[in-house]
């Protein structure tokens, strides 16, 4: 385009077919002239922008209305305009580059409304408001189309409102029965001839002579309706998309109508499959009810994973769904013990509570745990009870029981005209079952949790020493709920040469075969630890102790890393090796992170390790931070990782001068921060700090000991815990990711 008027110089035939060819297939003429059209859009504006400031405009996914009228029609451009420079650099012209986009925003807008359609079918919500959300959704996306769906009734031969949230009430009041017939608008039309069929204006259509009052009352001028077909070709309803300005459909439009229509009739046909199975489930009722009662008993008590929670659960789901009062005793000790009781009032559920049946006695609790049996009587319980307050007149004893022996039972209370039928009978039987079934289950749950509570706890240590010149703390947080041993460890122990050795790992699984690998990893490191001064030959003798384990077993995979730590007159030695574990940290009394490199293989994969050993010395207010990859690779919904660079920036905002278990709690607060407060874990979380102190700060000759802490939270020294404060940036210093040797010689070039 050429001058401040814009006048079309040149065009590639792409141009041409996307603004509708014809009588705009010409050059030489101001492009406002071509495409009017253009200008109340902006577009002009645009032009004239770039020609005066000579700088590029770029639009993405730009909507432009090309044509005009009954042939008007909706397009999106990704577009680009550019000034035309002569050779003295004066702006001449434009220059616009477009690629077209309009199926693609079609084909997007296609995929957003059949999904939020089949969101609603999916959930079984009533097909009123599965019809109502459908038409409000197509109507926010396409704000000039007004949506109405009419269900045909069982014989086809007429049209029921369904749906039509934008039109007039007395619109949707009128059409509602309409026959379906040639000539009865579009909908009574298109129902009729089974296809789609297109009125562009209702004011001169003669299928709308009957209804052209109607439609003009309400503001309608073009109705567009496709008939929702069932799979065997019943007609089902129809689908209308009206506007208010006489308009000819678009290729995006009848795509969308088609969508739109397959989609209802999966929501209708489901909705005529539901009102058949009701059908069905009235003449059924009471094997109906029993199903449901049956199911949301046996949901309700397999997510309880304590014993006395779902035993708790069987009295209320008894009460009053099975009687009005219901009781559970068990035998604990060779007593029987009341733990559940139901009643409609809390003054009854206390007296019925606050008995509890003698063993031995004549009782019909202590008869059915003897026998197994269930035991039914219109009368009152034998014995003594507060049967008389409560106006009891019949019950049911049902034993709970757990491989062929009773452990329990579940007695149902009758009163006033209520009364037990063998139908009603079965059903606490069955109640009953499942409820033993779900006891047991807790039970084991319980039994299997704290089995494995103990043996990790067997795994850590119980208490961190007491190391001169340094404080330690750890943190530790298993994945999942405690029914598996967690592959992370550490440990912390003195040398025969007075240094202590420290090592933090990860063994790949979990259960029975991490912990004892865990063991035998730290065991073997204990063991060879007087023995071996180099930390490589430690690492080395571990992994042969993993691949001696059992040759011909793939025993998985260990990563650690394994240190010595002797105090020394300016801080503490460390002399350490990593086996293909993450990358220590190291927080300098600057807030400096620094990456402590060690290159070194994996352990216990039958392929000797490459390991380099790596010596430093840990000054006074300096910290080692060791970690697993539980840390760095968790994940909050919706995100990426937590990563390595935000351990480091959480290291580095430590408070200044940090205690070891100021560290811990302030990465342990912003990985909680990352969670969005959540505590459940894919993978174990474990991190050990080393923090050099001065000789006269903490406790003894030194030494500070953090305690360990699984809640997810590092305690503070000795156990005892502190107030966690909120990350800020105050403290925040660059982190040097170098991984740079922090020996001697290197103190200066800092």
């Amino acid at each position: 385009m050429a001058g401040p008027a814009h006048v079309l110089e040149a065009a590639n035939p792409a141009f041409y077919a996307a603004v509708g060819g014809g009588r705009r297939e010409r050059t030489g003429v101001p492009l406002a002239d071509l495409m009017p059209e253009l200008g109340d859009q902006g577009f002009i504006a645009l032009l004239d922008q770039v020609y005066r400031s000579g700088e590029r405009h770029v639009g993405r996914d730009a909507r432009v209305v090309i044509g005009t009228g009954a042939d008007a029609r909706e397009a999106y451009f990704d577009f680009t305009y550019e000034a035309r420079r002569d050779a003295g650099g004066n702006v001449v012209g434009v220059r616009m580059i477009g690629v077209e986009t309009t199926q693609v925003k079609h084909a997007r807008r296609l995929a957003a409304e059949q999904r939020a359609l089949l969101e609603q079918i999916a959930r079984h919500a009533p097909l009123p408001e599965v019809l109502d959300g459908m038409c409000r959704a197509i109507e926010e996306l396409s704000p000039d189309v007004i949506v109405s769906v009419l269900l045909a009734d069982d014989d086809g031969r007429h049209l029921r409102h369904g749906a039509g949230p934008s039109l007039p009430g007395f619109y949707n009041q009128a059409i509602d029965g309409i026959a379906t017939g040639e000539g009865v608008g579009s909908c009574g039309t298109a129902a009729h001839r089974r296809r789609t069929v297109v009125v562009n204006d209702i004011a001169t259509d003669p299928l709308w002579d009957d209804f052209r009052d109607l439609a003009d009352r309400a503001g309608l001028a073009a109705c567009w309706s496709t008939p929702i077909l069932a799979r065997d070709g019943r007609l089902l309803g129809t689908f209308a998309m009206y506007h208010r300005t006489p308009r000819a459909p678009q290729d995006s439009d009848l795509a969308l109508a088609r969508v739109f229509a397959d989609t209802a009739a999966l929501a209708i046909e489901r909705h005529h499959a539901e009102q058949a199975r009701l059908a069905a489930d009235a003449r059924e009722k009471a094997a109906r009810d029993d199903l449901a009662f049956l199911l949301t008993a046996s949901t309700a008590l397999a997510g309880r994973l304590d014993e006395r929670q779902t035993l708790e659960c069987l009295a209320a789901l008894a009460g009053p769904a099975l009687a009005p009062l219901a009781a559970v005793d068990v035998v604990e000790a060779g007593r029987v013990r009341r733990v559940a009781a139901a009643a409609p009032t809390e003054q009854a559920r206390d007296l019925l509570q606050a008995h509890t049946p003698a063993r031995g006695g004549d009782e019909a609790v202590d008869r059915v745990l003897a026998s197994g049996l269930t035991e039914v009587a219109r009368r009152t319980p034998t014995g003594p009870g507060p049967w008389q307050e409560l106006g009891v007149t019949g019950y049911v004893c049902v034993p709970l029981v757990d491989r062929g022996r009773p452990f329990g039972t579940l007695t149902l209370l009758s009163t006033g005209e209520h009364c037990f039928d063998g139908h009603r009978i079965a059903l606490a039987e069955e109640l009953a079952r499942r409820a033993a079934t779900a006891a047991r289950n807790a039970r084991q749950y319980a039994q299997r949790a704290a089995i494995a509570r103990d043996l990790q706890s067997g795994l850590l240590l119980p208490d961190l020493p007491d190391i001169p010149g340094a404080e330690l703390a750890v943190f530790y947080h298993p994945a999942g709920e405690g029914l598996e041993i967690g592959g992370d460890f550490y440990d912390v122990f003195r040398r025969d040469d007075g240094s202590w050795a420290f090592i933090l790992g990860d063994v790949c699984g979990r259960g029975a075969k991490a912990a004892t690998t865990t063991a035998l990893v730290r065991h073997t490191a204990r063991a060879v630890a007087p023995l071996l001064d180099d930390p490589v030959d430690i690492a080395k003798a571990v992994d042969k102790a993993l691949n001696d384990r059992n040759a011909h077993q793939n025993n998985g995979f260990v990563t650690l890393v394994y240190g010595h730590l002797a105090p020394a007159a300016d801080g503490l030695t460390v002399h350490l090796v990593r086996a293909g574990h993450t990358v220590p940290l190291l927080l300098d009394a600057e807030h400096t992170v620094a990456a402590v490199e060690a290159p070194g293989g994996l352990l216990g994969i039958g392929i000797p390790p490459r390991l380099t050993g790596h010596r430093f010395t840990l000054r006074p207010a300096e910290s080692l931070l060791l970690y697993t990859d539980g840390i760095t690779e968790c994940r909050a919904a919706g995100t990426g990782q937590y990563g390595d660079t935000r351990l480091a920036e959480a290291l580095a905002s430590a408070p200044p001068r940090p205690a070891a278990a100021e560290i811990l709690r302030t990465i342990a607060e912003d990985v909680r921060g990352f969670l969005g407060g959540g505590r459940d874990v894919e993978d174990d979380q474990a991190a050990l700090v080393i923090t050099a102190v001065e000789p006269t700060r903490g406790a003894g000759a030194g030494g500070v000991a953090g305690s360990r802490d699984t809640s997810g939270m590092p305690a503070c020294s000795r156990g005892r815990r502190s107030p966690v404060g909120r990350r800020t940036g105050e403290h925040e210093k660059p982190i040097n990711w170098e991984g740079r040797d922090r020996g001697d010689d290197d103190r200066a070039d800092r």
